[in-house]
């Protein structure tokens, strides 16, 4: 996806920017001129995850962008503020707002402690409004100006609770703030939309917590950062409300060789995002993980011998790493196998 200099000049204030997706699209943005925010709250290094705002600032900097590093915990409004007033007295104005800032915990209601719950609220859902909220009356007098979350569809579909409820509430509150601002300030010629990833994202997160052996089954980062790009360098007159997935995106321009995406080239099977339904994520590519060829041919009447083959896929690293709850469900001819809130399908013939 190559830069058109469109944003050039703007302003986009970058929540959780500090690595990731979160930076993956700061670096798009600072390529095409944008001068950028980096809005999170990571001053000195993880021992496991690299990068702080400074060194992403730095590493922008000699690219030749213009950054502006910001120490903000998106739950303090006082912190928001600041850097809001210290971005529009540094640039003149806000442009664009992505907030990319999200805590996850993959737990059930009974192992949720209410310190994790109130976190994962905090920055999800009250962090989007609060920071958008601050934002806003610079949009207003931006230049074709877009929030833009990395938030997932509103899928209604029970599974999609029914292990982490904590965790469903608070990132649809990310996409609930796109539904109800897309109407509420189309009037202001803003967009607000979501984007989401149709495969799992390789970013140092996902190593510490599925380990090395997942990257084959996740692309880029950069894959996000281009579908961001298309969808910020639309009319915000007439694109917004949409919740959008990142290959769709591409392809709407006609991209439709996503290998260079793979985090590992040439895999063609990858893990499938949340919030997703089969249907959706599998139009275009084999999102799921697919089976030896021995067992999707396996009859349906030797289920032990389909299931010795499943082994090779669950072992106790990955079960220990990704504390996911195995379960099978036998439906005639499908084979349902559940991995936390995902399901993925065999047809046994």
């Amino acid at each position: 996806m190559l830069n058109t200099g469109k944003l050039a000049g703007r302003t986009a204030f970058i929540t959780g920017a500090s690595r990731g997706i979160g930076k993956s699209i700061a670096e798009k943005l600072a390529k095409d001129g944008a001068n950028i925010v980096i809005a999170a709250k990571t001053v000195t290094p993880h021992p496991k995850l690299p990068g702080t705002i400074y060194t992403a600032a730095e590493e922008l900097e000699k690219a030749g962008a213009k950054c502006l590093p910001c120490i903000v915990d998106v739950r303090d409004e006082a912190q928001v503020q600041e850097a809001v007033d210290t971005a529009v007295k540094k640039f003149g104005g806000i442009d664009i707002l992505i907030n990319n800032a999200s805590a996850i915990s993959l737990t059930g209601t009974l192992e949720t402690p209410m310190k994790r719950y109130d976190l994962m609220n905090g920055i999800n859902a009250r962090g989007t409004y609060l920071v958008s909220k601050l934002c806003l009356p610079y949009l207003k007098v931006g230049k074709n100006p877009h929030i833009l979350n990395i938030a997932p569809p509103l899928n209604m579909n029970a599974k999609w609770f029914r292990n982490h409820v904590a965790y469903t509430m608070a990132k649809y509150g990310m996409s609930m703030c796109v539904l109800g601002m897309a109407e509420e300030f189309h009037g202001d010629n803003i967009a607000v939309n979501a984007l989401w990833p149709k495969t799992a994202i390789w970013t140092a997160a996902m190593g510490m917590l599925g380990g090395p052996d997942v990257a084959a089954q996740c692309r880029k980062p950069e894959i996000m950062a281009d579908a961001a790009y298309v969808m910020l360098t639309r009319d915000s007159r007439s694109y917004t409300g949409n919740f959008a997935i990142d290959e769709t995106v591409l392809r709407e321009v006609g991209i439709t060789d996503f290998d260079a995406y793979a985090e590992k080239p040439g895999s063609t099977s990858f893990m499938p995002d949340y919030f997703l339904e089969d249907e959706e994520t599998n139009k275009s590519i084999a999102s799921a993980p697919a089976p030896p060829a021995a067992a999707a041919a396996a009859p349906a009447s030797d289920v032990g011998a389909l299931f010795e083959k499943l082994k090779a896929f669950i072992t106790d690293e990955v079960v220990g790493r990704t504390k996911a709850v195995y379960s099978f469900e036998i439906k005639g001819k499908e084979t349902v196998l559940a991995v936390g809130s995902k399901e993925w399908r065999w047809f046994c013939f």
